[in-house]
């Protein structure tokens, strides 16, 4: 049974993804149906625009759903519930991520890593995402969102954030106290936040002569800010890259100090190239991160409004999604983008 809350329009309009390496096309489409017992309908409020959904439109990211609906970090409210999804209730604010669906049963599952589960489907890419008037979600991968924030401050944080605690609790959380960032985007403005609410310093590193993001940075905490060319003052602690640069890595790694780790919190990246066996010798680590487990964003969220993190947001309409992601490759702006639904 489907509960609804009031009369639904029988259309929406939706930014759609016909083929990679083609631009959206503003689409009228029926409203989502909700199939399985757990699944909730949802308006969309906001939408993040992530830079995984320009790998995704520039056909970087192997079989997605076609044609799709990108768009995975979603505020929405929810007016319909099927069966089952007793979790919310019509006129909740819920947050949707990139992590959509798993099996529960895989032993990655089975022992805490279903970011990792074969079967895994994600928001935006293999499941319709939020660049919609309406998506359809599963309840079970949704986040109850805190009421005083607003939906353009917490959209950013369904993914940037998400990702970018990760990345910093794999890179060792709160201990190390020296932590470089490289692309000063979404993710870093946030994880910064967090960073430096731990008294660590950070050490943001940019394009070359990209004098906001170092601005934004310092201004966040930061206790230096430059190219990603040029050496930092200290030797680091560890290292977070998302930028979708597999040199980086290597600049990061000449920069570590012994036993230091380098996490690449990115979905895509050009090939890391060769580089001396010197720079990894001394127990120093490349790794990577994977998606998100439910757990992370219960944990984030919680720590998110406690700090609380403040999200630094460029607002586009949802029509206006093309322009959001050729600014966003250009780094037209700083912090993260939201289309207002």
């Amino acid at each position: 049974m489907t509960i609804a809350a009031d009369k639904l329009p029988d259309t929406m309009r939706a930014m759609v993804l016909e083929r990679p390496g083609s631009a959206l096309v503003l689409r009228d489409l029926p409203l989502p149906v909700l199939e399985d017992a757990g699944q909730v309908l949802l308006r969309v409020r906001a939408c993040g625009v992530c830079r995984t959904d320009l790998h995704l439109v520039d056909g970087e990211l192997p079989d997605p759903l076609l044609p799709v609906i990108p768009g995975h970090q979603i505020v929405g409210e929810v007016v319909a519930v099927a069966g089952g999804a007793s979790s919310f209730q019509r006129g909740d604010r819920v947050g949707v991520p990139w992590l959509g669906f798993t099996d529960g049963s895989c032993r990655y599952c089975q022992r805490g890593q279903e970011n990792l589960c074969p079967e895994a489907r994600f928001t935006g890419y293999t499941l319709d995402g939020g660049y919609a008037e309406y998506v359809r979600a599963d309840a079970r991968f949704c986040f109850p969102l805190p009421q005083a924030a607003p939906d353009l401050a917490l959209a950013p944080l369904l993914c940037a954030g998400l990702i970018g605690y990760r990345t910093w609790r794999l890179a060792g959380g709160s201990r190390p106290q020296r932590i470089g960032i490289y692309g000063f985007g979404a993710a870093a403005h946030i994880i910064t936040q967090v960073a430096v609410h731990h008294g660590q310093q950070v050490y943001a590193f940019t394009r070359e002569g990209d004098s906001e993001a170092q601005a934004l940075a310092l201004r966040l905490g930061a206790v230096w800010a430059g190219d990603s060319s040029t050496a930092p003052p200290e030797v680091l602690d560890v290292a977070l890259v998302f930028a979708p640069a597999g040199e980086l890595m290597v600049t990061a790694l000449e920069q570590v100090d012994r036993g230091g780790t380098v996490v690449s919190g990115g979905i895509h990246m050009s090939d890391i190239p060769s580089f001396p066996y010197s720079l990894l010798w001394q127990e120093r680590s490349l790794t990577s991160v994977a998606n998100l487990t439910r757990a992370d964003g219960e944990e984030f969220l919680a720590l998110a409004a406690a700090i609380p993190v403040h999200t630094e947001v460029t607002t586009y309409a949802l029509e206006d999604a093309n322009q959001a992601l050729a600014d966003l490759r250009l780094g037209k702006f700083t912090g993260a983008a939201v289309l207002l639904v």
